[in-house]
């Protein structure tokens, strides 16, 4: 008899909140979910500017900080590889690094089929020898020959996937389309096919197209959500990558009274503060914390470090 492994719920409790975040705001640690949206919303593009933020360490749409970097697993099955790498390139200097610099391993076989038992060992097997941080499939429908508004056919790939994440500590993100003419219901039900891809996700990022106005929402199982964030596709020299647009309010939370509550605790530290210790001194709940540190280390005030968070020397 083989007994299914169990740990005191008081132990779970206990458990490093450092990694909440594989992207502050945008995707939870640990997650599987959905970058969805009708054709032509960039949502290879979102999936690119992640796998990017993710390898590199640096915020996703020059916005919203990585707490930690990692090895990028990608399978884009609708574009051809050359059109891959120079998105990659583009995105990559807008972002101030060098493609050649990332650990972005891309799979080139022509196809990955879900629906094959042969397959699902073979992403499985890569998987667990690659030990990528986040794993990219692009797009679902090219992943399977089932049908997707099914729930008994899509419910077990789902789980696959689902089961792959808790087995490999992976990141799971798998970019999905939404029904043409769905911009009058909420985002994740104008996903295509059965309301079980909506359910799935604990992180999904929604794209949709108002005229020539391009908005991201964001919604999270665990986690506050956020109001959408108006972007757009912009060319910068040679760099073509999404970035978020400014319309007089900031995507992100002004400077707050916390911030200084932050500052003065770390100042009177004599080494870096992990992250549960100072959240106690400041009092505040982890997922603000989370991104008023985040706020602060992209403005140079605050480092994170391997022991926690200091301030920024000067």
């Amino acid at each position: 008899m083989s007994l299914l492994p169990v740990e005191p719920a008081y132990r779970l409790a206990e458990r490093s909140e450092e990694h909440r975040w594989l992207v502050t705001g945008l995707w939870s640690e640990q997650a599987v979910g959905i970058v969805g949206g009708e054709p032509k919303c960039c949502k290879s593009f979102l999936a690119l500017d992640l796998a990017v933020a993710v390898a590199a360490g640096v915020p996703c749409l020059r916005r919203f900080a990585v707490p930690r970097a990692g090895r990028v697993l990608l399978f884009a099955a609708e574009d051809a590889l050359d059109i891959v790498r120079r998105r990659l390139e583009g995105i990559s200097a807008a972002a101030s690094v060098a493609l050649a610099n990332l650990d972005i391993q891309v799979i080139t076989a022509p196809t990955v089929r879900l629906d094959l038992d042969a397959d699902r060992r073979n992403l499985a097997e890569t998987v667990a020898s690659l030990q990528p941080r986040l794993l990219i499939l692009d797009p679902f429908v090219r992943l399977h020959r089932i049908d997707e508004n099914a729930s008994g056919e899509v419910a077990p790939l789902l789980a696959y996937l689902r089961e792959l994440q808790r087995r490999h500590d992976v990141v799971v993100l798998v970019v999905h389309h939404a029904k043409k003419g769905g911009g009058g219901v909420r985002a994740g039900q104008a996903l295509r096919g059965s309301s079980e891809f909506h359910a799935w996700g604990d992180s999904n990022l929604y794209l949709r197209r108002d005229g020539d106005d391009l908005s991201l929402s964001v919604e999270h199982r665990a986690a506050p959500s956020m109001t959408p964030i108006p972007i757009e596709l912009a060319q910068r020299g040679t760099a073509l990558a999404l970035e978020v647009v400014d319309r007089g309010d900031p995507a992100t939370p002004p400077p707050s009274s916390l911030d200084e509550r932050i500052t003065a605790t770390l100042a009177g530290a004599d080494a870096a503060l992990p992250f549960a210790e100072l959240r106690a001194c400041c009092r505040v709940r982890a997922t603000t914390l989370y991104e008023r540190l985040a706020m602060l280390a992209d403005t140079g005030r605050v480092v994170k470090t391997d022991d926690g968070y200091r301030l920024a020397d000067g």
